[in-house]
């Protein structure tokens, strides 16, 4: 592929994500203006998630990753990530419902979401308890499968997992592998077909998931790889795997610290932990939204935890970091890092 054309399908490939973007964001406009989110925050200048917690009533923790979101979006600003502001303009068209002919966030009524997706999520911010990946129904699995499963047949087994260092020596030797967050088990029937030799355990809470992982083993034959509904809690102690993955969900945990742990405590001394991340993150320290020049999706993937990543628990954090010296491998729409477990803190 020349530059030129990776140039065209990058640009393609962005507009078509834009429609994503919108229909995200669309959905938290909705629950900005229905929980008066826009309105306690029109004419106060810099507010953190802390303040508008005191000032609503509602869990600081959600409205951190609404506020990161809404930035990311480039609906209100933010020099650090930390202190939001809306401006005149953004008050005009989110806020002001009754003195602006420019109000418009009473047009957006939730976007794709069922609407008691929506009532749930609204009823989060005040709780702070999310959903469940069960609670948003079947589609929930169906549609994270839809959305991956052409990234991960194409690009895990010949392009991925080579380039981490180590892992295919292992994998042909005969391995014992787990996915945390197996999701509808694409990845791990992948690498079950690819590596006849190695065994492959898939865990994923949602049951849903779980059932669609299942019937793709039975479809494929395949006889080296089992699933079950649990989360990285529930992984044995006592060091039996070779390797561990997390695709593209450990961020999305409740508790990431406490599954980074659980894990490195599953895995092999001298063996590999691997984690995919999206690059489309927020860093959002420095650049206001509003001065970033042309198209950006990072509203996606910031506004995608108050969908997904608080979820069922109460708050995370964020100490679960690999060194530099880790292995990584890079490719369009994804970040994977390799790393042994004395590295994983």
């Amino acid at each position: 592929m020349t530059t030129d054309e990776r140039d065209r399908l990058s640009a393609f490939a962005l507009r078509v994500w834009g429609y994503k973007q919108g229909e995200v964001v669309s959905l938290m406009i909705h629950l900005g203006d229905r929980l008066g989110l826009y309105q306690a925050m029109a004419g106060r200048g810099p507010v953190t998630a802390a303040g508008l917690a005191a000032d609503t009533g509602l869990q600081e923790r959600w409205l951190l990753e609404w506020l990161r979101g809404q930035a990311a979006a480039g609906l209100i600003g933010t020099e650090d990530g930390e202190a939001f502001e809306m401006s005149a303009e953004a008050v005009a068209v989110l806020a002001d419902s009754r003195g602006s002919l420019w109000f418009a966030a009473g047009a957006f009524a939730g976007g794709a979401a069922l609407p008691e997706v929506v009532e749930r999520l609204a009823d989060a911010f005040r709780s702070g308890t999310g959903l469940t990946y069960d609670d948003l129904g079947p589609a929930a699995a169906q549609a994270v499968e839809r959305m991956t499963e052409p990234w991960t047949r194409l690009a895990l087994v010949p392009l991925i997992l080579p380039a981490l260092d180590g892992v295919v020596d292992h994998l042909n030797a005969g391995a014992l592998v787990a996915d945390v967050g197996c999701g509808s088990g694409v990845a791990l029937c992948t690498m079950a077909a690819a590596f006849p030799g190695s065994r492959f355990e898939g865990l994923d809470p949602s049951q849903h998931a779980i059932d669609r992982a299942r019937r793709r083993t039975a479809e494929n034959a395949l006889e080296n790889l089992e699933f079950r509904t649990a989360g990285a809690k529930d992984l044995p102690g006592d060091n039996r795997y070779d390797f561990i993955m997390t695709l593209d969900c450990l961020h999305d945990m409740p508790r990431p610290a406490e599954a980074a742990a659980a894990i490195r405590g599953a895995v092999r001394p001298g063996r590999h932990v691997a984690d995919q991340g999206n690059p489309v993150g927020s860093g959002l320290a420095g650049q206001p939204p509003q001065s970033r020049p042309g198209p950006d999706v990072r509203a996606v993937g910031d506004q995608l935890p108050v969908l997904g990543s608080v979820r069922a628990g109460r708050s995370r954090t964020r100490d679960a970091r690999p060194s530099s010296r880790a292995s990584r491998a890079d490719v369009p729409g994804s970040r994977f890092l390799a790393l042994r477990p004395a590295r994983l803190r």
